[in-house]
């Protein structure tokens, strides 16, 4: 993109609209987390789920500090491209994070509705990833090549 050219407005709409949406399904996983806790003990694997998710995502923010990145799926004016931590393996850990303790959360609650936020959240992560994925390559050269060897999601899978 050229100094000249403006922003591409439709793809920071979209961009905000899927954060709000990832916002507002998080904050229903965390109502079903907070209920199902008060029910019953936790059972051992969904909160070492909710474990990993954290660390993976205190892990995340370490290797790529506040400043850098960005909420809305556009990179930061002068942010450098992270390619250590956990970023050496996939290019959204923070989102893995998310999607791994809301893994937790759902089978904590174990209702639909937990499953339903948790697949809707999975889809919105892959949206978001998308159009940063996109924003990224116009932004950083390396990009391309850094795709080519991570993986979006998981390690070595997706």
């Amino acid at each position: 993109m050229d100094d000249d050219e403006p922003p591409d407005t439709s793809a920071q709409t979209w961009g905000s609209t899927l954060v709000a949406l990832q916002f507002a399904l998080l904050a229903v996983l965390a109502w079903q987390a907070l209920d199902a806790l008060g029910r019953a003990t936790p059972p051992l694997g969904a909160m070492a789920c909710i474990a990993a998710g954290v660390v993976l995502g205190l892990w995340a923010l370490a290797a790529n500090r506040p400043g850098n990145f960005n909420i809305r799926p556009q990179p930061r004016e002068g942010g450098r491209l992270i390619e250590h931590g956990p970023y050496r393996w996939i290019r959204h850990p923070m989102y893995s994070a998310l999607l791994l303790a809301g893994l937790g959360v759902a089978s904590l609650a174990g209702n639909a509705i937990a499953w339903g936020a948790l697949a809707a959240l999975a889809v919105v992560l892959r949206l978001k990833a998308g159009i940063e994925e996109a924003a990224m390559s116009r932004a950083h050269p390396g990009y391309v090549g850094y795709r080519q060897r991570t993986k979006r999601f998981v390690p070595g899978l997706w």
